[in-house]
């Protein structure tokens, strides 16, 4: 794994722009960066990301049926009881799911490791599926890389596959064609593109996909189960929301969500792997596996922290408050919100560091299959928000 400079493109932000890219700066800072990017070989995409990738995915789903079987689990994982029969149910059902992401160190020797799973609001699908293999592309055209070169990313063509399944799912559920909504949260530039994108995917795949924001989605009571409507009235059937279970659970509505026969996506069951309480449980059942990194539920006072660890709210985005502790004893820590969740413990292993960057791969399941990755990149050893997002290619 390297990390190799190369030109940019000429006038790619304006490009960027015409293809609704706004993001690609964030508050002056470059967030899309492509004056360098990470070069590997196929063997260590196909051995020490894809294999590894799916290998975790189907003890992942081992997990999901192992926490719907126990009420002790579900409680250890603070989910809220109101909740446990929905995600049972979108379990036992076979409810599918749409995408996830998988964060790990790598740094092209030994094996990856698994840092935390985000499998209920996964961002950056945009960036890695549509735009990073757009650079690719041209810089290949430009000669800027040998006509060989490679990527791994197959994301949008597996998002589509993946939604018309959906599609033909859904169609076999109703008489009417099928519609899958989508939906983000007002005044959240990323978060909108991103449903943007996979709207776009789903008109591919031969879905009506109506966007409408979380806070305008209204609800119907009837004499059965009611209905959650748009702001046209129609019922949402299917509703893919960028927007994360445990919010939804305490939203006003959220004692509502047990009565609709709404097809979630992601699924209900997803709350369980969007919990960082599963990390300990996947090392508590795989101990020893050479992807996971050792993990506990942290039942100390909260005081100090031994060097070489590092504490995670169960339910954090973007790095929110995260510290660590180095095997050296250097201290990192990023503010947020999530201050009164359970936390959990996990060994420190140090993300690959070019220069003063630190480097987080995310490596992509759709439809139960890895098929691609993207690259963010921080100064501090905490991948956040505002991390930029890097290229890669196989050479």
């Amino acid at each position: 794994m390297l990390r190799v400079a190369i030109t940019e493109r000429p006038q790619w932000r304006e490009l960027a722009h015409q293809l609704g890219f706004h993001f690609h700066t964030i508050e002056g800072e470059p967030y899309w960066t492509e004056d360098a990017y990470y070069q590997f070989t196929l063997a260590q995409i196909e051995k020490d990301i894809e294999d590894p990738t799916e290998a975790l995915h189907e003890m992942c789903m081992d997990a999901v049926d192992r926490v719907c079987q126990s009420d002790a689990l579900l409680h250890q994982l603070n989910i809220p009881e109101q909740m446990w029969g929905v995600i049972r149910a979108s379990w036992r059902n076979g409810q599918p799911h749409l995408y996830g992401r998988m964060d790990f160190a790598y740094s092209g020797n030994g094996p990856a490791k698994l840092l935390e799973l985000n499998y209920d609001t996964p961002t950056s699908i945009y960036e890695a599926g549509f735009f990073q293999w757009l650079w690719l592309e041209q810089v290949i055209e430009q000669r800027l890389l040998p006509a060989h070169a490679d990527q791994f990313n197959s994301i949008q063509e597996r998002m589509i596959a993946a939604l018309a399944h959906i599609g033909q799912r859904l169609e076999r559920d109703a008489s009417a064609p099928p519609a899958l909504h989508f939906a983000s949260i007002k005044a959240h530039e990323e978060d909108r593109a991103t449903v943007a994108y996979l709207q776009d995917c789903a008109i591919q795949a031969g879905l009506d996909a109506p966007f409408i924001h979380i806070e305008d989605i209204g609800y119907q009571p009837n004499t059965d189960h009611g209905c959650f409507v748009d702001l046209e009235n129609r019922p949402i059937r299917a509703l893919f929301k960028l927007y994360p279970w445990e919010e939804m659970n305490d939203d006003i509505f959220g004692e509502l969500i047990p009565m609709m026969q709404t097809h979630w996506f992601e699924p209900p069951w997803k709350a369980i792997l969007s919990n960082k309480g599963i990390l300990p449980l996947l090392w508590q059942w795989n101990e020893g596996h050479p992807n996971l990194l050792p993990a506990y539920f942290d039942t100390s006072d909260g005081t100090t922290l031994s060097p070489g660890w590092v504490r995670k709210p169960f339910f954090s985005r973007e790095g929110s408050n995260i510290e660590l502790i180095t095997t050296a004893g250097q201290y990192e820590a990023v503010d947020g919100p999530y201050t009164d969740n359970p936390r959990i413990l996990q060994a420190y292993h140090p993300l690959p560091r070019f220069g003063e960057r630190h480097a987080l791969i995310g490596s992509w399941v759709v439809g139960d299959r890895a098929c691609g990755i993207g690259i963010r990149e921080d100064i501090g050893r905490i991948t956040k928000d505002s991390s930029c997002f890097v290229p890669h290619a196989i050479v």
